[in-house]
């Protein structure tokens, strides 16, 4: 028989090896179009379109931003599901218990690829547990302005605690409707270019 393929083919023609990621598998190109590509909460929306995972880690970081001290603490706030952009898979809560530890490993050599490539720092307790209370937040925002959930179902059903806000970040900075999402080439362009800021801005 012959052996199953284990890489997948990115935009810009490398080709990402899945059980032995290297920092040189991809371009900032193909995981800015992979991140606006996949798609957060199932690809259900109230909206036209779906919330990609790049808006959703560009609205992440807008929350974190002033809190950190580095251009590396706001790249890895940017970068914090760029495993997701890789594999274009955004995995359900639900779905998480049946995928098993081999997609466990998968997930944490491609993580493990990418702090390496854009030399992130890691994660201390502390900065895992304020980034965590910004993602909670965001999850929530997007669970009642983009999915569509009442606020008594983000409590009850996803267990969140955290408040809705009604203040949109990203609108603030970027204009358009609060909470609307983007298209996926304007995810893309923008993630892109906060990408190369950072990245420029790394010691």
């Amino acid at each position: 028989m012959a052996e199953a393929r284990a890489w997948v083919r990115l935009p810009s023609g490398r080709r990402l090896d899945l059980l032995a990621p290297t920092p040189f598998d991809w371009t900032d190109e193909d995981l800015a179009l992979g991140l606006a590509r996949t798609y957060r909460w199932g690809g259900h929306s109230v909206w036209p379109l779906p919330l990609s995972v790049a808006q959703h880690s560009m609205a992440v970081l807008e929350r974190r931003r002033a809190e950190l001290a580095s251009p590396g603490e706001a790249l890895r706030e940017l970068l914090h599901d760029a495993d997701e952009g890789l594999t274009n898979f955004d995995c359900i809560s639900p779905l998480k218990p049946f995928l098993g530890p081999a997609f466990a490993a998968l997930e944490e050599r491609l993580r493990a690829a990418i702090f390496q490539r854009y030399r992130l720092p890691a994660w201390t307790v502390e900065s895992k547990r304020a980034h965590k209370r910004a993602d909670i937040a965001a999850a929530a925002a997007e669970a009642v302005h983009v999915a569509g959930w009442t606020a008594s179902e983000v409590r009850e059903a996803l267990g969140i605690r955290a408040p809705v806000r009604v203040t949109d970040r990203l609108a603030a900075r970027f204009g358009g409707v609060a909470w609307e999402p983007w298209p996926a080439d304007v995810a893309a362009e923008r993630f892109l270019a906060e990408l190369r800021r950072l990245s420029f801005a790394m010691p």
